[in-house]
């Protein structure tokens, strides 16, 4: 029978973090890092909120008096701060979200809850991009749904290939986002920016 883990506290956290500080050739008691400790474990805790909530739930109040619009619901730069998993180094960017109404549509900033939620656990981008399309689609059982999330790894720019300025681009798209040519059009050419 395999023991039981007693849940991880502040105090676990914060020895991890001196642990680190050391292990780095630093001395935690030094006057300067007496407090490091207590505020990265403070700002790891909202870093990764997205632990603590289902972002799914974000999409559960809708509304059906629409007055019969039927067309592309877009909400664009909303701004993607994340971890990346392989080094737990930040990603930062846009996320570009649209849905194509069935019969109801979420408060807008719903939809920036949704992107956050997933957004503050430890990720990939290419599953952070599915994991809010596949939520939309779930939820609000929309036409369609279309997902670009655009950002740049630190673990590329700071580290390993030291490529600063280089973006990734990933997108998820269901539906007649994906399969009708035109509403794909659509949603890229609003998306980019530009006229429909």
């Amino acid at each position: 029978m395999a023991e039981e883990k007693r849940p991880l506290t502040q105090q676990d956290a914060e020895a991890a973090v001196r642990t680190l500080i050391e292990w780095a050739g630093d001395d935690p008691t030094r006057e300067g890092l007496l407090e490091t400790p207590k505020r990265v474990a403070k700002a790891y805790r909202e870093l990764f909120a997205g632990y603590e909530t289902d972002p799914r739930e974000y999409l559960a109040r809708t509304f059906e008096e629409v007055g019969g619009y039927d067309e592309l619901v877009i909400l664009k730069d909303i701004r993607v701060v994340s971890f990346c998993e392989h080094h737990m180094l930040p990603f930062l960017g846009k996320a570009h979200v649209g849905y194509l109404p069935a019969n109801r549509v979420v408060g807008i900033s719903k939809l920036a809850r949704v992107v956050n939620g997933f957004a503050r656990r430890l990720q990939i981008q290419e599953k952070l991009t599915a994991e809010i399309a596949e939520a939309i689609q779930d939820i609000l059982q929309p036409k369609g749904v279309g997902v670009v999330l655009v950002s740049e790894h630190s673990c590329m720019t700071m580290r390993g290939v030291n490529t600063p300025g280089s973006r990734l681009t990933t997108s998820h798209l269901l539906g007649e986002v994906r399969d009708d040519p035109r509403t794909r059009q659509e949603f890229f050419e609003l998306v980019r920016g530009g006229p429909a």
